[in-house]
């Protein structure tokens, strides 16, 4: 399934040359009229990247991101305004951690560039993510290793620099390979 980018904007103009500078991106684009809109997309899908026009009837962008954030904190989430100021931007940055702030009207190679960094950046998170709880997981499995058979996780060397392994029967090394707590392995 391609990466989903989700772009909310109440001007169906700004929509479609979005969708036109970006149909050669291999990533998916859905489009949402209101912030409301987005956020029922959002209730149903995951979306990598949420880009969100700032000066929208209701809900403007820096309150929908604001929410994106609280609600979906992994998202990476994107202002686009044609009222580029310093206020406006930094209301948004500071409610919504926006990743990125563009103005329009925007240059469709940088749109397309900001897009993909934002994908990189989310994936990237998202790996560190799965890494951490990995190593997490890894941290256990070793600590109910180290209280059954203390000493084990700590490797001393000989004299002539080889590691020095404590003395562990068959059905121990079997067990702590495959996790079994009965520490018999099958008959063969």
């Amino acid at each position: 399934m391609a990466d989903a980018v989700l772009i909310v904007d109440d001007e169906l103009g700004v929509l479609s040359a979005i969708r036109r500078a970006l149909m050669d991106e291999k990533f998916e684009i859905v489009t949402a009229g209101s912030g409301e809109e987005g956020l029922d997309l959002l209730k149903n899908r995951r979306f990598k990247v949420v880009i969100s026009d700032e000066m929208m009837p209701g809900m403007n962008g820096s309150e929908f991101l604001s929410f994106v954030r609280s609600e979906y904190p992994d998202t990476i989430r994107i202002i686009l305004t044609g009222q580029a100021n310093v206020e406006s931007a930094m209301r948004a940055i500071n409610s919504g951690e926006i990743y990125r702030f563009l103005t329009k009207p925007w240059d469709d190679v940088e749109l397309s560039l900001v897009i993909r960094g934002a994908l990189e950046k989310y994936n990237l998170q998202e790996q560190n993510r799965r890494l951490l709880d990995l190593v997490q997981r890894q941290k256990i499995s070793l600590e109910r290793i180290e209280s059954k058979h203390p000493g084990i996780t700590s490797l001393e060397r000989d004299a002539e620099g080889h590691m020095i392994i404590p003395e562990i029967d068959d059905d121990d090394i079997y067990s702590l390979m495959t996790g079994f707590e009965t520490g018999r392995r099958p008959q063969q």
